[in-house]
């Protein structure tokens, strides 16, 4: 007795699952994603800008798409050492937030960092895009390096981007980083 139930029981539910997974998956207006990336074309390769003194990062929007012209962006300021890909952002003073992506520019302050060569802007909005290398020279020789340590960044990024950086090579990915 016990076996027939346990047939009948276990016959149910193979039908029903194979009932489930032969049935084609509808969706309904398939959303598609636009990720906009766009260039940075200031700072440039080779800039120099005096730690405090006020700055305009500039990127290009002529290419925006109609579904990121509502964005909104932050401005991150990092450093890349020799040849690797990591941006050791300072996450935990952005240069910029809430600024609206079609702007195209936002000034920023430069902050009282030590002086390197290897400074770069990060800009994100749904996306991060990176500014070439650039120089921010400081003369007070007790300035502070940027911390560029990986830390959580969700009270700093728009929703949907990673939460921790540094990032080697951006990859929006949600473990990623960011």
């Amino acid at each position: 007795m016990f076996a027939a139930k346990f047939t009948a029981i276990f016959a149910t539910l193979a039908a029903a699952a194979t009932a489930v997974s032969a049935a084609p998956a509808v969706f309904s207006g398939a959303k598609q994603e636009i990720v906009y990336r766009p260039d940075i074309t200031s700072p440039k390769a080779g800039d120099s800008w005096p730690a405090g003194s006020v700055q305009t990062v500039t990127w290009d929007v002529s290419d925006i798409p109609e579904e990121a012209k509502n964005h909104t962006g932050i401005l991150l300021l990092g450093f890349i050492e020799g040849n690797s890909t990591n941006e050791n952002l300072d996450v935990e003073h952005p240069l910029a937030t809430e600024f609206p992506i079609i702007a195209g520019s936002a000034q920023v302050t430069v902050p009282d960092v030590e002086s390197r060569d290897d400074y770069v802007i990060v800009l994100f909005g749904d996306s991060g895009n990176t500014s070439p290398k650039f120089t921010i020279t400081n003369d007070d020789a007790s300035a502070a390096p940027i911390s560029g340590t990986s830390v959580p960044t969700s009270a700093v990024l728009p929703a949907g981007l990673p939460t921790i950086l540094p990032l080697p090579s951006f990859t929006p990915t949600s473990s990623s980083v960011a």
